[in-house]
Protein backbone atom coordinates (compact mmCIF):
# COMPACT_ATOMS: atom_id res chain seq x y z
CA UNK A 1 0.00 0.00 0.00
CA UNK A 2 1.38 3.41 -0.96
CA UNK A 3 2.25 5.99 1.69
CA UNK A 4 2.54 9.05 -0.57
CA UNK A 5 1.91 10.62 -3.94
CA UNK A 6 4.01 11.80 -6.88
CA UNK A 7 2.48 14.31 -9.29
CA UNK A 8 4.26 15.11 -12.55
CA UNK A 9 3.02 18.40 -14.01
CA UNK A 10 3.99 19.50 -17.52
CA UNK A 11 3.46 23.08 -18.67
CA UNK A 12 2.81 23.00 -22.44
CA UNK A 13 3.02 26.55 -23.73
CA UNK A 14 4.22 28.52 -26.72
CA UNK A 15 3.48 32.16 -27.55
CA UNK A 16 0.91 32.77 -30.28
CA UNK A 17 3.00 32.97 -33.47
CA UNK A 18 1.03 32.96 -36.72
CA UNK A 19 1.87 35.07 -39.77
CA UNK A 20 -0.54 34.63 -42.69
CA UNK A 21 0.82 37.88 -44.09
CA UNK A 22 4.21 36.24 -44.76
CA UNK A 23 5.23 33.11 -46.63
CA UNK A 24 7.92 32.28 -44.07
CA UNK A 25 8.59 33.43 -40.52
CA UNK A 26 11.28 31.53 -38.60
CA UNK A 27 9.49 31.82 -35.26
CA UNK A 28 6.56 29.75 -36.55
CA UNK A 29 8.96 26.81 -36.43
CA UNK A 30 8.89 26.91 -32.63
CA UNK A 31 5.52 25.16 -32.96
CA UNK A 32 6.68 22.69 -35.61
CA UNK A 33 9.73 21.67 -33.56
CA UNK A 34 7.59 21.19 -30.45
CA UNK A 35 5.08 19.04 -32.36
CA UNK A 36 7.82 16.75 -33.68
CA UNK A 37 9.99 16.60 -30.57
CA UNK A 38 7.57 17.01 -27.64
CA UNK A 39 3.82 16.80 -28.31
CA UNK A 40 3.75 13.79 -30.64
CA UNK A 41 6.31 11.85 -28.53
CA UNK A 42 4.23 12.52 -25.39
CA UNK A 43 1.09 11.33 -27.14
CA UNK A 44 2.89 8.17 -28.24
CA UNK A 45 4.05 7.57 -24.64
CA UNK A 46 0.47 7.95 -23.38
CA UNK A 47 -0.83 5.63 -26.11
CA UNK A 48 1.76 2.98 -25.22
CA UNK A 49 1.02 3.16 -21.51
CA UNK A 50 -2.71 2.87 -22.11
CA UNK A 51 -2.21 -0.03 -24.54
CA UNK A 52 -0.08 -1.92 -22.00
CA UNK A 53 -2.50 -1.49 -19.11
CA UNK A 54 -0.50 1.08 -17.14
CA UNK A 55 -3.08 3.32 -15.46
CA UNK A 56 -0.93 6.44 -15.60
CA UNK A 57 -1.85 9.81 -14.05
CA UNK A 58 -0.28 13.11 -15.09
CA UNK A 59 -1.25 16.79 -15.05
CA UNK A 60 -0.54 18.94 -18.08
CA UNK A 61 -1.38 22.53 -18.85
CA UNK A 62 -2.25 23.34 -22.45
CA UNK A 63 -2.28 27.10 -22.78
CA UNK A 64 -4.84 28.89 -24.98
CA UNK A 65 -2.19 30.11 -27.47
CA UNK A 66 -0.85 26.57 -27.90
CA UNK A 67 -4.32 25.05 -28.32
CA UNK A 68 -5.24 27.77 -30.81
CA UNK A 69 -2.12 27.15 -32.90
CA UNK A 70 -2.49 23.37 -32.83
CA UNK A 71 -6.03 23.74 -34.21
CA UNK A 72 -5.28 26.44 -36.78
CA UNK A 73 -5.69 25.20 -40.42
CA UNK A 74 -2.97 27.53 -41.76
CA UNK A 75 -0.38 26.31 -39.25
CA UNK A 76 -1.45 22.71 -39.77
CA UNK A 77 -0.85 23.12 -43.51
CA UNK A 78 2.53 24.75 -42.93
CA UNK A 79 3.55 22.00 -40.52
CA UNK A 80 2.71 19.43 -43.20
CA UNK A 81 5.13 21.19 -45.54
CA UNK A 82 7.80 21.47 -42.81
CA UNK A 83 7.59 17.75 -42.04
CA UNK A 84 7.65 16.83 -45.73
CA UNK A 85 10.88 18.81 -46.16
CA UNK A 86 12.49 16.93 -43.28
CA UNK A 87 11.38 13.60 -44.74
CA UNK A 88 12.89 14.56 -48.10
CA UNK A 89 16.14 15.67 -46.46
CA UNK A 90 16.45 12.38 -44.61
CA UNK A 91 16.01 10.39 -47.82
CA UNK A 92 18.93 12.36 -49.22
CA UNK A 93 20.92 11.81 -46.03
CA UNK A 94 20.46 8.03 -46.24
CA UNK A 95 21.74 8.02 -49.81
CA UNK A 96 24.46 10.59 -49.14
CA UNK A 97 25.91 8.52 -46.28
CA UNK A 98 25.81 5.16 -48.00
CA UNK A 99 29.43 4.47 -46.99
CA UNK A 100 29.32 6.17 -43.60
CA UNK A 101 27.85 3.42 -41.44
CA UNK A 102 26.92 5.16 -38.21
CA UNK A 103 25.61 8.36 -39.81
CA UNK A 104 23.49 6.26 -42.16
CA UNK A 105 22.18 4.31 -39.17
CA UNK A 106 21.17 7.58 -37.51
CA UNK A 107 19.60 8.95 -40.70
CA UNK A 108 17.51 5.78 -41.01
CA UNK A 109 16.60 6.07 -37.33
CA UNK A 110 15.37 9.65 -37.85
CA UNK A 111 13.51 8.68 -41.02
CA UNK A 112 11.60 6.05 -39.04
CA UNK A 113 10.93 8.56 -36.27
CA UNK A 114 9.54 11.18 -38.66
CA UNK A 115 7.40 8.52 -40.33
CA UNK A 116 5.88 7.78 -36.92
CA UNK A 117 5.31 11.50 -36.35
CA UNK A 118 3.39 11.67 -39.63
CA UNK A 119 1.36 8.59 -38.75
CA UNK A 120 0.35 10.11 -35.40
CA UNK A 121 -0.34 13.49 -37.01
CA UNK A 122 -2.62 11.94 -39.62
CA UNK A 123 -4.22 9.53 -37.13
CA UNK A 124 -5.66 12.53 -35.26
CA UNK A 125 -6.60 14.33 -38.50
CA UNK A 126 -3.86 16.90 -37.84
CA UNK A 127 -5.57 17.86 -34.55
CA UNK A 128 -3.29 16.89 -31.65
CA UNK A 129 -5.66 18.56 -29.18
CA UNK A 130 -8.12 15.75 -29.98
CA UNK A 131 -5.35 13.28 -29.15
CA UNK A 132 -4.70 14.77 -25.72
CA UNK A 133 -8.43 15.16 -25.01
CA UNK A 134 -8.98 11.39 -25.22
CA UNK A 135 -6.69 10.96 -22.20
CA UNK A 136 -8.51 13.77 -20.37
CA UNK A 137 -11.75 11.89 -21.00
CA UNK A 138 -10.24 8.63 -19.63
CA UNK A 139 -8.99 10.52 -16.51
CA UNK A 140 -5.36 9.55 -17.17
CA UNK A 141 -4.45 13.11 -18.07
CA UNK A 142 -5.67 16.17 -16.17
CA UNK A 143 -5.47 19.13 -18.57
CA UNK A 144 -5.43 22.53 -16.88
CA UNK A 145 -5.49 26.03 -18.30
CA UNK A 146 -3.28 29.12 -17.96
CA UNK A 147 -3.64 32.87 -18.50
CA UNK A 148 -5.28 33.63 -21.86
CA UNK A 149 -1.96 34.72 -23.37
CA UNK A 150 0.37 33.91 -20.47
CA UNK A 151 0.22 37.44 -19.07
CA UNK A 152 2.33 38.04 -15.97
CA UNK A 153 -0.34 38.61 -13.32
CA UNK A 154 1.66 40.38 -10.55
CA UNK A 155 2.70 43.13 -12.99
CA UNK A 156 -0.95 43.63 -13.99
CA UNK A 157 -2.51 43.60 -10.53
CA UNK A 158 -3.15 47.37 -10.45
CA UNK A 159 -5.74 46.66 -13.16
CA UNK A 160 -7.86 43.81 -11.76
CA UNK A 161 -10.09 43.80 -14.85
CA UNK A 162 -7.03 43.01 -16.99
CA UNK A 163 -6.14 40.02 -14.78
CA UNK A 164 -9.78 38.93 -14.77
CA UNK A 165 -9.90 39.06 -18.58
CA UNK A 166 -6.81 36.83 -18.79
CA UNK A 167 -8.52 34.29 -16.51
CA UNK A 168 -12.07 34.48 -17.90
CA UNK A 169 -11.08 34.33 -21.58
CA UNK A 170 -8.79 31.35 -20.82
CA UNK A 171 -11.54 29.42 -19.03
CA UNK A 172 -14.08 30.08 -21.80
CA UNK A 173 -11.55 29.02 -24.44
CA UNK A 174 -10.80 25.82 -22.49
CA UNK A 175 -14.48 24.90 -22.30
CA UNK A 176 -14.93 25.51 -26.05
CA UNK A 177 -12.06 23.14 -26.86
CA UNK A 178 -12.38 20.44 -24.19
CA UNK A 179 -16.13 20.39 -23.60
CA UNK A 180 -15.92 21.04 -19.86
CA UNK A 181 -14.67 23.82 -17.58
CA UNK A 182 -11.08 23.60 -16.30
CA UNK A 183 -10.51 22.52 -12.71
CA UNK A 184 -7.04 24.02 -12.33
CA UNK A 185 -4.72 26.68 -13.67
CA UNK A 186 -0.98 26.98 -14.08
CA UNK A 187 -0.42 30.59 -13.08
CA UNK A 188 1.76 32.07 -15.86
CA UNK A 189 5.40 31.71 -14.75
CA UNK A 190 3.92 30.28 -11.49
CA UNK A 191 3.59 33.96 -10.50
CA UNK A 192 1.21 34.55 -7.59
CA UNK A 193 0.11 37.73 -5.85
CA UNK A 194 -2.24 37.97 -2.92
CA UNK A 195 -5.84 38.40 -4.07
CA UNK A 196 -5.70 36.60 -7.40
CA UNK A 197 -7.24 33.54 -5.74
CA UNK A 198 -10.55 35.41 -5.43
CA UNK A 199 -10.72 35.75 -9.21
CA UNK A 200 -9.74 32.10 -9.66
CA UNK A 201 -12.60 31.10 -7.35
CA UNK A 202 -15.05 33.35 -9.21
CA UNK A 203 -14.00 31.66 -12.47
CA UNK A 204 -14.80 28.24 -10.97
CA UNK A 205 -11.17 27.07 -10.72
CA UNK A 206 -10.35 24.60 -7.98
CA UNK A 207 -6.55 24.88 -7.70
CA UNK A 208 -3.40 26.58 -9.00
CA UNK A 209 0.34 25.99 -9.08
CA UNK A 210 2.95 28.32 -7.68
CA UNK A 211 6.60 28.05 -6.76
CA UNK A 212 7.70 26.33 -3.57
CA UNK A 213 8.56 29.46 -1.64
CA UNK A 214 5.06 30.79 -2.31
CA UNK A 215 3.89 27.98 -0.01
CA UNK A 216 6.84 27.90 2.41
CA UNK A 217 6.40 31.59 3.29
CA UNK A 218 2.61 31.45 3.50
CA UNK A 219 0.83 32.83 6.58
CA UNK A 220 0.53 30.95 8.87
CA UNK A 221 3.52 28.80 7.99
CA UNK A 222 2.13 25.56 6.46
CA UNK A 223 2.68 22.62 8.76
CA UNK A 224 3.68 20.29 5.91
CA UNK A 225 5.62 22.72 3.74
CA UNK A 226 5.28 22.02 0.02
CA UNK A 227 4.38 18.36 0.64
CA UNK A 228 0.67 19.10 0.94
CA UNK A 229 -1.40 21.75 -0.82
CA UNK A 230 -2.84 24.61 1.16
CA UNK A 231 -6.33 26.05 0.82
CA UNK A 232 -6.69 29.77 0.42
CA UNK A 233 -9.55 31.51 2.22
CA UNK A 234 -11.57 31.33 -1.01
CA UNK A 235 -11.36 27.53 -1.02
CA UNK A 236 -8.99 27.42 -3.99
CA UNK A 237 -6.02 25.10 -3.36
CA UNK A 238 -2.39 26.02 -4.03
CA UNK A 239 0.24 23.40 -4.92
CA UNK A 240 3.92 24.28 -4.56
CA UNK A 241 6.87 23.02 -6.59
CA UNK A 242 9.16 20.50 -4.90
CA UNK A 243 12.73 21.76 -5.10
CA UNK A 244 14.49 18.39 -4.70
CA UNK A 245 12.81 16.54 -7.57
CA UNK A 246 12.92 19.63 -9.80
CA UNK A 247 16.67 20.02 -9.32
CA UNK A 248 17.34 16.46 -10.47
CA UNK A 249 15.93 17.32 -13.88
CA UNK A 250 16.58 21.06 -14.25
CA UNK A 251 20.00 21.59 -12.68
CA UNK A 252 22.86 22.27 -15.10
CA UNK A 253 25.23 20.67 -12.58
CA UNK A 254 23.41 17.53 -11.41
CA UNK A 255 20.41 17.33 -13.78
CA UNK A 256 19.83 14.25 -15.90
CA UNK A 257 19.81 16.00 -19.33
CA UNK A 258 23.56 16.68 -19.11
CA UNK A 259 24.57 13.00 -19.32
CA UNK A 260 27.29 12.35 -21.94
CA UNK A 261 25.18 9.65 -23.67
CA UNK A 262 22.36 12.07 -24.47
CA UNK A 263 21.92 13.93 -27.73
CA UNK A 264 23.75 17.24 -28.17
CA UNK A 265 21.20 20.00 -28.80
CA UNK A 266 23.58 22.60 -30.25
CA UNK A 267 25.20 20.54 -33.03
CA UNK A 268 22.71 20.39 -35.89
CA UNK A 269 22.90 19.33 -39.56
CA UNK A 270 21.62 22.75 -40.59
CA UNK A 271 24.94 24.22 -39.48
CA UNK A 272 27.18 21.23 -40.23
CA UNK A 273 26.26 20.23 -43.80
CA UNK A 274 27.77 21.61 -46.99
CA UNK A 275 26.02 24.89 -47.79
CA UNK A 276 24.85 24.05 -51.31
CA UNK A 277 23.57 20.68 -50.10
CA UNK A 278 21.56 22.07 -47.18
CA UNK A 279 20.43 25.32 -48.84
CA UNK A 280 16.98 24.01 -49.97
CA UNK A 281 16.18 23.12 -46.35
CA UNK A 282 17.20 26.27 -44.51
CA UNK A 283 15.76 29.78 -44.56
CA UNK A 284 14.57 31.30 -47.86
CA UNK A 285 17.16 34.07 -47.54
CA UNK A 286 19.92 31.47 -47.39
CA UNK A 287 20.67 31.80 -43.68
CA UNK A 288 21.45 28.59 -41.85
CA UNK A 289 19.20 27.35 -39.04
CA UNK A 290 18.59 24.22 -36.99
CA UNK A 291 16.76 21.58 -39.01
CA UNK A 292 16.30 19.16 -36.11
CA UNK A 293 18.63 16.41 -37.38
CA UNK A 294 21.44 15.93 -34.86
CA UNK A 295 24.09 13.22 -35.12
CA UNK A 296 26.20 13.86 -32.02
CA UNK A 297 26.01 13.30 -28.28
CA UNK A 298 26.98 15.53 -25.38
CA UNK A 299 30.10 13.35 -24.94
CA UNK A 300 31.59 15.25 -22.01
CA UNK A 301 31.44 18.42 -19.96
CA UNK A 302 33.40 21.37 -21.32
CA UNK A 303 34.04 19.96 -24.80
CA UNK A 304 33.77 22.15 -27.88
CA UNK A 305 31.22 21.24 -30.54
CA UNK A 306 34.02 19.96 -32.77
CA UNK A 307 34.96 17.34 -30.17
CA UNK A 308 31.54 15.70 -29.88
CA UNK A 309 31.27 11.97 -30.58
CA UNK A 310 28.47 10.35 -32.58
CA UNK A 311 25.15 9.73 -30.88
CA UNK A 312 23.64 6.28 -30.34
CA UNK A 313 19.92 6.15 -29.43
CA UNK A 314 20.32 2.63 -28.00
CA UNK A 315 22.71 3.72 -25.25
CA UNK A 316 20.80 6.96 -24.70
CA UNK A 317 17.64 4.95 -24.11
CA UNK A 318 19.49 2.74 -21.62
CA UNK A 319 20.64 5.86 -19.77
CA UNK A 320 17.08 7.23 -19.72
CA UNK A 321 15.96 3.96 -18.11
CA UNK A 322 18.75 4.29 -15.50
CA UNK A 323 17.73 7.86 -14.76
CA UNK A 324 14.07 6.88 -14.42
CA UNK A 325 15.12 4.19 -11.92
CA UNK A 326 17.20 6.71 -10.00
CA UNK A 327 14.36 9.24 -9.95
CA UNK A 328 11.96 6.56 -8.70
CA UNK A 329 14.42 5.42 -6.00
CA UNK A 330 14.94 8.98 -4.78
CA UNK A 331 11.19 9.64 -4.66
CA UNK A 332 10.67 6.42 -2.68
CA UNK A 333 13.25 7.47 -0.10
CA UNK A 334 11.84 11.02 -0.06
CA UNK A 335 8.28 9.77 0.51
CA UNK A 336 9.38 7.35 3.25
CA UNK A 337 11.27 10.12 5.03
CA UNK A 338 8.42 12.63 4.72
CA UNK A 339 5.77 10.13 5.78
CA UNK A 340 7.75 9.37 8.92
CA UNK A 341 7.81 13.07 9.80
CA UNK A 342 4.32 14.08 8.66
CA UNK A 343 2.42 10.96 9.73
CA UNK A 344 0.26 11.39 6.63
CA UNK A 345 0.84 10.74 2.91
CA UNK A 346 2.96 13.52 1.38
CA UNK A 347 2.53 14.69 -2.20
CA UNK A 348 5.62 15.56 -4.22
CA UNK A 349 4.70 18.00 -6.99
CA UNK A 350 7.26 17.99 -9.82
CA UNK A 351 6.42 20.64 -12.44
CA UNK A 352 8.44 21.22 -15.62
CA UNK A 353 8.10 22.94 -18.96
CA UNK A 354 6.72 20.28 -21.29
CA UNK A 355 9.10 21.35 -24.05
CA UNK A 356 12.03 20.23 -21.89
CA UNK A 357 10.94 16.67 -22.64
CA UNK A 358 11.90 16.01 -26.24
CA UNK A 359 12.88 19.42 -27.54
CA UNK A 360 15.66 20.42 -25.14
CA UNK A 361 16.15 16.96 -23.63
CA UNK A 362 15.59 14.62 -26.55
CA UNK A 363 15.37 11.54 -24.34
CA UNK A 364 12.84 13.17 -21.98
CA UNK A 365 9.76 11.30 -23.31
CA UNK A 366 11.61 7.99 -22.85
CA UNK A 367 12.35 9.04 -19.27
CA UNK A 368 8.65 9.72 -18.64
CA UNK A 369 7.65 6.40 -20.22
CA UNK A 370 10.14 4.44 -18.10
CA UNK A 371 9.20 6.33 -14.94
CA UNK A 372 5.51 5.51 -15.29
CA UNK A 373 6.18 1.87 -16.10
CA UNK A 374 8.67 1.41 -13.28
CA UNK A 375 6.43 3.24 -10.81
CA UNK A 376 3.52 0.99 -11.83
CA UNK A 377 5.36 -2.35 -11.70
CA UNK A 378 8.42 -1.96 -9.47
CA UNK A 379 7.38 -0.09 -6.32
CA UNK A 380 4.49 0.45 -3.91
CA UNK A 381 5.84 3.36 -1.88
CA UNK A 382 4.06 6.14 -3.77
CA UNK A 383 1.07 6.43 -6.05
CA UNK A 384 1.32 8.57 -9.16
CA UNK A 385 -1.58 11.00 -9.31
CA UNK A 386 -2.81 14.07 -11.05
CA UNK A 387 -3.83 17.09 -9.03
CA UNK A 388 -7.60 16.86 -9.50
CA UNK A 389 -7.65 13.25 -8.27
CA UNK A 390 -5.48 14.15 -5.29
CA UNK A 391 -7.87 16.90 -4.16
CA UNK A 392 -10.86 14.63 -4.62
CA UNK A 393 -9.25 12.00 -2.36
CA UNK A 394 -7.80 14.52 0.12
CA UNK A 395 -10.45 17.23 0.61
CA UNK A 396 -9.16 18.57 3.95
CA UNK A 397 -6.07 20.82 4.03
CA UNK A 398 -4.63 23.68 6.08
CA UNK A 399 -5.90 27.19 5.26
CA UNK A 400 -3.13 29.75 4.62
CA UNK A 401 -2.33 32.88 2.62
CA UNK A 402 0.38 32.13 0.03
CA UNK A 403 3.32 34.47 -0.43
CA UNK A 404 3.97 36.50 -3.56
CA UNK A 405 6.30 34.47 -5.78
CA UNK A 406 7.25 33.13 -9.21
CA UNK A 407 9.49 30.35 -10.51
CA UNK A 408 11.76 32.88 -12.23
CA UNK A 409 15.23 34.15 -11.33
CA UNK A 410 15.43 34.96 -7.59
CA UNK A 411 11.84 33.73 -7.21
CA UNK A 412 9.98 36.97 -7.78
CA UNK A 413 9.41 39.34 -10.71
CA UNK A 414 12.89 40.49 -11.69
CA UNK A 415 13.14 38.43 -14.87
CA UNK A 416 10.05 40.11 -16.32
CA UNK A 417 10.81 43.61 -15.04
CA UNK A 418 14.38 44.80 -15.56
CA UNK A 419 16.47 47.13 -17.69
CA UNK A 420 15.84 45.09 -20.87
CA UNK A 421 12.05 45.18 -20.79
CA UNK A 422 10.84 47.83 -18.32
CA UNK A 423 9.97 50.13 -21.22
CA UNK A 424 6.98 47.99 -22.23
CA UNK A 425 4.99 48.38 -19.01
CA UNK A 426 3.92 52.06 -19.22
CA UNK A 427 2.49 51.24 -22.66
CA UNK A 428 0.79 48.04 -21.47
CA UNK A 429 -0.70 49.83 -18.47
CA UNK A 430 -2.03 52.69 -20.58
CA UNK A 431 -3.57 50.17 -22.99
CA UNK A 432 -5.16 48.33 -20.06
CA UNK A 433 -6.70 51.58 -18.82
CA UNK A 434 -8.07 52.26 -22.28
CA UNK A 435 -9.45 48.74 -22.67
CA UNK A 436 -11.25 48.99 -19.32
CA UNK A 437 -12.75 52.23 -20.64
CA UNK A 438 -13.80 50.49 -23.87
CA UNK A 439 -15.28 47.64 -21.85
CA UNK A 440 -18.05 49.96 -20.64
CA UNK A 441 -19.15 50.87 -24.17
CA UNK A 442 -22.14 49.51 -26.04
CA UNK A 443 -21.38 49.04 -29.74
CA UNK A 444 -23.42 51.04 -32.23
CA UNK A 445 -23.29 48.29 -34.85
CA UNK A 446 -21.59 45.02 -35.77
CA UNK A 447 -18.46 46.81 -37.01
CA UNK A 448 -17.93 48.46 -33.62
CA UNK A 449 -18.57 45.11 -31.92
CA UNK A 450 -15.84 43.50 -33.99
CA UNK A 451 -13.47 46.42 -33.32
CA UNK A 452 -14.03 46.19 -29.56
CA UNK A 453 -13.37 42.45 -29.58
CA UNK A 454 -10.25 42.92 -31.70
CA UNK A 455 -8.97 45.56 -29.29
CA UNK A 456 -9.30 42.98 -26.49
CA UNK A 457 -7.34 40.44 -28.58
CA UNK A 458 -4.55 42.90 -29.31
CA UNK A 459 -4.13 43.85 -25.65
CA UNK A 460 -4.08 40.21 -24.56
CA UNK A 461 -1.44 39.37 -27.18
CA UNK A 462 0.69 42.35 -26.16
CA UNK A 463 0.55 41.23 -22.51
CA UNK A 464 2.18 37.83 -23.18
CA UNK A 465 5.00 37.32 -20.67
CA UNK A 466 6.99 35.61 -23.45
CA UNK A 467 7.98 38.95 -25.01
CA UNK A 468 9.47 40.33 -21.77
CA UNK A 469 11.14 36.97 -21.14
CA UNK A 470 12.75 36.91 -24.59
CA UNK A 471 14.02 40.48 -24.17
CA UNK A 472 15.71 39.41 -20.95
CA UNK A 473 17.27 36.23 -22.38
CA UNK A 474 18.76 38.15 -25.30
CA UNK A 475 17.60 35.69 -27.99
CA UNK A 476 15.21 36.68 -30.80
CA UNK A 477 14.89 40.12 -29.16
CA UNK A 478 13.94 42.03 -32.35
CA UNK A 479 11.00 39.68 -32.86
CA UNK A 480 9.77 40.14 -29.27
CA UNK A 481 10.04 43.93 -29.58
CA UNK A 482 8.26 43.90 -32.93
CA UNK A 483 5.41 41.79 -31.58
CA UNK A 484 4.93 44.01 -28.52
CA UNK A 485 4.93 47.16 -30.59
CA UNK A 486 2.68 45.82 -33.34
CA UNK A 487 -0.05 44.68 -30.95
CA UNK A 488 0.06 47.96 -29.04
CA UNK A 489 -0.06 49.98 -32.25
CA UNK A 490 -3.04 47.99 -33.51
CA UNK A 491 -4.77 48.41 -30.16
CA UNK A 492 -4.20 52.17 -30.13
CA UNK A 493 -5.51 52.55 -33.69
CA UNK A 494 -8.66 50.63 -32.75
CA UNK A 495 -9.09 52.80 -29.64
CA UNK A 496 -8.70 56.02 -31.64
CA UNK A 497 -11.01 54.81 -34.43
CA UNK A 498 -13.70 53.81 -31.95
CA UNK A 499 -13.53 57.15 -30.17
CA UNK A 500 -13.71 59.01 -33.47
CA UNK A 501 -16.63 56.88 -34.65
CA UNK A 502 -14.93 55.78 -37.88
CA UNK A 503 -13.65 52.20 -37.75
CA UNK A 504 -11.63 51.27 -40.85
CA UNK A 505 -13.44 48.09 -41.91
CA UNK A 506 -10.84 47.00 -44.49
CA UNK A 507 -7.95 47.37 -42.07
CA UNK A 508 -9.92 45.67 -39.29
CA UNK A 509 -10.62 42.67 -41.51
CA UNK A 510 -6.90 42.25 -42.23
CA UNK A 511 -5.99 42.46 -38.53
CA UNK A 512 -8.73 39.98 -37.62
CA UNK A 513 -7.19 37.52 -40.08
CA UNK A 514 -3.66 37.97 -38.68
CA UNK A 515 -4.50 37.98 -34.96
CA UNK A 516 -7.38 35.50 -35.04
CA UNK A 517 -6.98 34.01 -31.55
CA UNK A 518 -10.15 33.67 -29.41
CA UNK A 519 -12.82 33.86 -32.15
CA UNK A 520 -15.58 33.88 -29.49
CA UNK A 521 -14.06 36.58 -27.29
CA UNK A 522 -16.34 39.11 -25.63
CA UNK A 523 -14.68 42.45 -24.85
CA UNK A 524 -17.07 42.89 -21.89
CA UNK A 525 -14.65 40.73 -19.88
CA UNK A 526 -12.95 44.07 -19.15
CA UNK A 527 -15.98 45.60 -17.45
CA UNK A 528 -15.54 46.62 -13.78
CA UNK A 529 -15.66 43.65 -11.41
Amino acid sequence: MSIGYLALVLHAHLPFVRHPESDYVLEEEWLYEAIIETYVPLLRVFEGLKRDGVDFKITMSMTPPLVSMLRDPLLQERFDHHLAQLEELLEKEIDHNEHNGHIRYLAEYYAKEFKEVRQTWEHYDRDLVKGFKQFLDSNNLEIITCGATHGYFPLMKMYPQAVWAQIKVACEHYEENFGQPPKGIWLPECAYYEGVERMLADAGLRYFLTDGHGILYARPRPRFGTYAPIFTETGVAAFGRDHESSQQVWSSEVGYPGAPEYREFYKDLGWEADYDYIKPYIMPNGQRKNVGIKYHKITGRGLGLGDKALYDPYWAKEKAADHASNFMFNRQRQVEHLHGIMQRPPIIVSPYDAELFGHWWYEGPWFIDYLFRKSWYDQQTYQMTHLADYLRLNPTQQVCKPSQSSWGYKGFHEYWLNETNAWIYPHLHKAAERMIELGKREPADELEWRALNQAARELLLAQSSDWAFIMRTGTMVPYAIRRTRSHLMRFNKLYDDLNQGKVDSGWLEKVEEIDNIFPSINYRAYRPL
